[in-house]
Protein backbone atom coordinates (compact mmCIF):
# COMPACT_ATOMS: atom_id res chain seq x y z
CA UNK A 1 0.00 0.00 0.00
CA UNK A 2 2.78 2.40 0.89
CA UNK A 3 4.46 1.66 -2.42
CA UNK A 4 1.38 2.72 -4.36
CA UNK A 5 0.80 5.84 -2.32
CA UNK A 6 4.39 6.99 -2.51
CA UNK A 7 4.52 6.37 -6.26
CA UNK A 8 1.66 8.74 -6.97
CA UNK A 9 2.30 12.43 -7.32
CA UNK A 10 0.15 15.51 -7.46
CA UNK A 11 -0.60 16.90 -10.89
CA UNK A 12 -2.07 20.24 -11.72
CA UNK A 13 -5.63 20.59 -10.49
CA UNK A 14 -5.08 18.37 -7.46
CA UNK A 15 -5.39 14.98 -9.22
CA UNK A 16 -2.85 12.25 -8.65
CA UNK A 17 -1.29 10.40 -11.51
CA UNK A 18 0.69 7.14 -11.52
CA UNK A 19 4.38 7.56 -12.40
CA UNK A 20 5.75 7.46 -15.90
CA UNK A 21 2.66 8.55 -17.81
CA UNK A 22 0.31 11.52 -17.58
CA UNK A 23 -2.92 11.68 -19.49
CA UNK A 24 -5.33 14.36 -20.63
CA UNK A 25 -8.16 12.88 -18.56
CA UNK A 26 -8.24 13.11 -14.77
CA UNK A 27 -8.21 9.86 -12.83
CA UNK A 28 -9.97 9.20 -9.51
CA UNK A 29 -7.46 9.62 -6.70
CA UNK A 30 -6.28 6.82 -4.46
CA UNK A 31 -7.88 8.69 -1.56
CA UNK A 32 -11.22 8.78 -3.40
CA UNK A 33 -11.06 5.10 -4.19
CA UNK A 34 -10.21 4.12 -0.62
CA UNK A 35 -13.53 5.60 0.54
CA UNK A 36 -15.49 3.26 -1.76
CA UNK A 37 -14.38 0.12 0.08
CA UNK A 38 -15.26 -1.11 3.54
CA UNK A 39 -12.38 -1.72 5.96
CA UNK A 40 -14.57 -4.34 7.67
CA UNK A 41 -14.41 -6.62 4.60
CA UNK A 42 -10.98 -8.30 4.54
CA UNK A 43 -11.76 -10.07 1.26
CA UNK A 44 -12.73 -7.19 -1.05
CA UNK A 45 -11.16 -4.36 0.92
CA UNK A 46 -8.89 -1.70 -0.47
CA UNK A 47 -5.82 -3.88 0.01
CA UNK A 48 -7.34 -6.26 -2.55
CA UNK A 49 -8.02 -3.34 -4.89
CA UNK A 50 -4.43 -2.13 -4.63
CA UNK A 51 -3.08 -5.63 -5.35
CA UNK A 52 -5.32 -5.88 -8.42
CA UNK A 53 -4.30 -2.34 -9.44
CA UNK A 54 -0.59 -3.20 -9.25
CA UNK A 55 -1.01 -6.49 -11.10
CA UNK A 56 -3.25 -4.92 -13.75
CA UNK A 57 -0.62 -2.24 -14.38
CA UNK A 58 2.03 -4.93 -14.81
CA UNK A 59 -0.12 -6.96 -17.19
CA UNK A 60 -1.13 -3.86 -19.16
CA UNK A 61 2.49 -2.86 -19.71
CA UNK A 62 3.61 -6.36 -20.70
CA UNK A 63 0.59 -7.04 -22.93
CA UNK A 64 0.38 -3.56 -24.51
CA UNK A 65 -3.05 -2.50 -23.22
CA UNK A 66 -4.54 0.96 -22.66
CA UNK A 67 -3.21 1.53 -19.17
CA UNK A 68 -5.59 4.41 -18.40
CA UNK A 69 -8.64 2.19 -18.98
CA UNK A 70 -7.05 -0.60 -16.95
CA UNK A 71 -6.21 1.64 -13.99
CA UNK A 72 -9.70 3.13 -13.77
CA UNK A 73 -11.32 -0.31 -14.03
CA UNK A 74 -9.06 -1.77 -11.35
CA UNK A 75 -9.84 1.04 -8.89
CA UNK A 76 -13.60 0.72 -9.45
CA UNK A 77 -14.16 -2.99 -10.09
CA UNK A 78 -15.52 -3.94 -6.64
CA UNK A 79 -16.75 -0.52 -5.52
CA UNK A 80 -20.39 -1.51 -4.97
CA UNK A 81 -21.90 -4.61 -3.35
CA UNK A 82 -18.83 -6.85 -3.25
CA UNK A 83 -18.86 -7.76 0.46
CA UNK A 84 -20.00 -11.28 1.42
CA UNK A 85 -23.41 -11.68 3.02
CA UNK A 86 -25.74 -8.75 2.52
CA UNK A 87 -29.25 -8.87 1.15
CA UNK A 88 -30.63 -10.64 -1.91
CA UNK A 89 -28.40 -10.68 -4.99
CA UNK A 90 -26.18 -7.76 -4.00
CA UNK A 91 -22.95 -9.77 -4.13
CA UNK A 92 -24.01 -11.70 -7.25
CA UNK A 93 -24.70 -8.43 -9.07
CA UNK A 94 -21.80 -6.39 -7.72
CA UNK A 95 -20.09 -6.23 -11.13
CA UNK A 96 -23.13 -4.51 -12.60
CA UNK A 97 -23.54 -2.16 -9.63
CA UNK A 98 -19.83 -1.30 -9.73
CA UNK A 99 -19.97 -0.62 -13.48
CA UNK A 100 -22.88 1.78 -12.98
CA UNK A 101 -21.01 3.48 -10.15
CA UNK A 102 -17.90 3.74 -12.36
CA UNK A 103 -19.97 5.55 -14.99
CA UNK A 104 -21.04 8.17 -12.44
CA UNK A 105 -17.49 8.68 -11.18
CA UNK A 106 -15.92 8.96 -14.64
CA UNK A 107 -18.64 11.27 -15.95
CA UNK A 108 -17.80 13.62 -13.11
CA UNK A 109 -14.13 13.36 -14.10
CA UNK A 110 -14.97 14.38 -17.67
CA UNK A 111 -14.34 11.09 -19.47
CA UNK A 112 -15.81 10.48 -22.93
CA UNK A 113 -18.69 8.06 -23.47
CA UNK A 114 -16.45 5.69 -25.43
CA UNK A 115 -13.85 5.39 -22.67
CA UNK A 116 -16.45 5.13 -19.92
CA UNK A 117 -18.09 2.28 -21.84
CA UNK A 118 -14.70 0.55 -22.09
CA UNK A 119 -14.24 0.73 -18.31
CA UNK A 120 -17.82 -0.45 -17.72
CA UNK A 121 -17.23 -3.48 -19.93
CA UNK A 122 -14.05 -4.36 -18.02
CA UNK A 123 -15.95 -4.29 -14.73
CA UNK A 124 -19.04 -6.16 -15.91
CA UNK A 125 -16.86 -8.88 -17.45
CA UNK A 126 -14.62 -9.54 -14.45
CA UNK A 127 -16.91 -11.85 -12.45
CA UNK A 128 -15.98 -15.56 -12.63
CA UNK A 129 -19.50 -16.80 -11.91
CA UNK A 130 -21.17 -14.76 -14.65
CA UNK A 131 -20.14 -15.53 -18.21
CA UNK A 132 -23.01 -13.61 -19.83
CA UNK A 133 -20.55 -10.90 -20.88
CA UNK A 134 -17.11 -12.43 -21.48
CA UNK A 135 -14.16 -10.02 -21.57
CA UNK A 136 -13.95 -8.99 -25.22
CA UNK A 137 -11.15 -6.41 -25.05
CA UNK A 138 -7.55 -6.72 -23.98
CA UNK A 139 -8.21 -4.32 -21.09
CA UNK A 140 -11.15 -6.41 -19.85
CA UNK A 141 -9.08 -9.58 -20.07
CA UNK A 142 -6.33 -7.92 -18.07
CA UNK A 143 -8.71 -6.88 -15.29
CA UNK A 144 -10.17 -10.39 -15.22
CA UNK A 145 -6.70 -11.91 -14.98
CA UNK A 146 -5.41 -9.49 -12.36
CA UNK A 147 -8.47 -10.05 -10.19
CA UNK A 148 -8.30 -13.83 -10.51
CA UNK A 149 -4.59 -14.03 -9.72
CA UNK A 150 -5.54 -12.55 -6.34
CA UNK A 151 -7.47 -15.73 -5.44
CA UNK A 152 -4.44 -17.95 -6.02
CA UNK A 153 -1.27 -18.45 -3.98
CA UNK A 154 -0.87 -17.46 -0.34
CA UNK A 155 -3.19 -14.47 -0.70
CA UNK A 156 -5.80 -16.73 -2.27
CA UNK A 157 -5.75 -19.11 0.69
CA UNK A 158 -6.17 -16.25 3.15
CA UNK A 159 -8.98 -14.59 1.19
CA UNK A 160 -10.91 -17.81 0.57
CA UNK A 161 -10.88 -18.78 4.23
CA UNK A 162 -11.79 -15.24 5.29
CA UNK A 163 -14.72 -15.19 2.87
CA UNK A 164 -16.05 -18.52 4.18
CA UNK A 165 -15.85 -17.34 7.79
CA UNK A 166 -17.53 -14.01 7.01
CA UNK A 167 -20.30 -15.88 5.22
CA UNK A 168 -20.84 -18.25 8.17
CA UNK A 169 -19.35 -21.25 6.36
CA UNK A 170 -16.71 -23.70 7.62
CA UNK A 171 -13.09 -23.66 6.53
CA UNK A 172 -13.40 -27.30 5.51
CA UNK A 173 -16.27 -29.69 4.97
CA UNK A 174 -16.26 -32.98 3.10
CA UNK A 175 -17.91 -32.33 -0.28
CA UNK A 176 -20.75 -34.58 -1.36
CA UNK A 177 -20.40 -36.89 -4.34
CA UNK A 178 -23.00 -34.74 -6.09
CA UNK A 179 -20.88 -31.63 -5.59
CA UNK A 180 -17.75 -33.40 -6.80
CA UNK A 181 -19.53 -34.59 -9.93
CA UNK A 182 -21.68 -31.59 -10.80
CA UNK A 183 -20.66 -28.60 -8.64
CA UNK A 184 -24.17 -28.60 -7.12
CA UNK A 185 -24.54 -29.09 -3.36
CA UNK A 186 -26.92 -31.43 -1.59
CA UNK A 187 -29.66 -29.75 0.47
CA UNK A 188 -28.09 -28.38 3.63
CA UNK A 189 -24.54 -28.94 2.41
CA UNK A 190 -22.22 -26.09 3.45
CA UNK A 191 -20.06 -24.17 1.01
CA UNK A 192 -16.75 -24.39 2.84
CA UNK A 193 -13.56 -22.76 1.65
CA UNK A 194 -12.61 -26.21 0.32
CA UNK A 195 -15.82 -26.28 -1.73
CA UNK A 196 -14.85 -22.90 -3.16
CA UNK A 197 -11.40 -24.21 -4.00
CA UNK A 198 -12.90 -27.15 -5.88
CA UNK A 199 -15.62 -25.09 -7.58
CA UNK A 200 -13.55 -22.06 -8.58
CA UNK A 201 -9.93 -21.75 -7.50
CA UNK A 202 -8.74 -25.05 -8.96
CA UNK A 203 -10.01 -23.90 -12.38
CA UNK A 204 -8.65 -20.35 -12.42
CA UNK A 205 -5.33 -21.02 -14.17
CA UNK A 206 -7.16 -22.49 -17.16
CA UNK A 207 -9.54 -19.52 -17.39
CA UNK A 208 -6.91 -16.79 -17.65
CA UNK A 209 -6.53 -14.91 -20.93
CA UNK A 210 -3.09 -13.31 -21.11
CA UNK A 211 0.19 -15.15 -21.45
CA UNK A 212 1.73 -13.07 -18.66
CA UNK A 213 -1.03 -14.00 -16.21
CA UNK A 214 -0.95 -17.67 -17.19
CA UNK A 215 2.78 -17.77 -16.48
CA UNK A 216 2.30 -16.13 -13.08
CA UNK A 217 -0.54 -18.50 -12.23
CA UNK A 218 1.57 -21.67 -12.44
CA UNK A 219 3.34 -21.20 -9.11
CA UNK A 220 0.32 -19.64 -7.40
CA UNK A 221 -1.88 -22.55 -8.46
CA UNK A 222 0.64 -25.08 -7.17
CA UNK A 223 0.70 -23.32 -3.80
CA UNK A 224 -3.06 -23.27 -3.23
CA UNK A 225 -3.47 -26.81 -4.58
CA UNK A 226 -0.82 -28.02 -2.15
CA UNK A 227 -2.43 -26.16 0.76
CA UNK A 228 -5.86 -27.74 0.32
CA UNK A 229 -4.37 -31.19 -0.31
CA UNK A 230 -2.46 -30.83 2.96
CA UNK A 231 -5.50 -29.47 4.81
CA UNK A 232 -7.62 -32.44 3.74
CA UNK A 233 -4.85 -34.87 4.73
CA UNK A 234 -4.41 -33.33 8.17
CA UNK A 235 -8.14 -33.28 8.90
CA UNK A 236 -8.50 -36.93 7.87
CA UNK A 237 -5.55 -37.95 10.06
CA UNK A 238 -3.36 -38.96 7.13
CA UNK A 239 -0.72 -36.37 8.03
Amino acid sequence: MLEIRSSLRESQGGHRWPPGEEFGLPMPTIEQARAWYSPSDPVHDFDHVLRVYRMAERLAREEGADIEIVRAAALLHDAQGSAPGGEGNERANHHHSSAEFARQVLLEEGWSEERIAAVEHCIRAHRFRDDSEPPATLEARILFDADKLDVLGAIGVARTIAYAVLDGQPVYAEPSRRFLNTGEKEPGEPHSSYHEYLFKLSKIKDRLYTQTARSLAVERHAYIEGYYRRLAAELSGEK
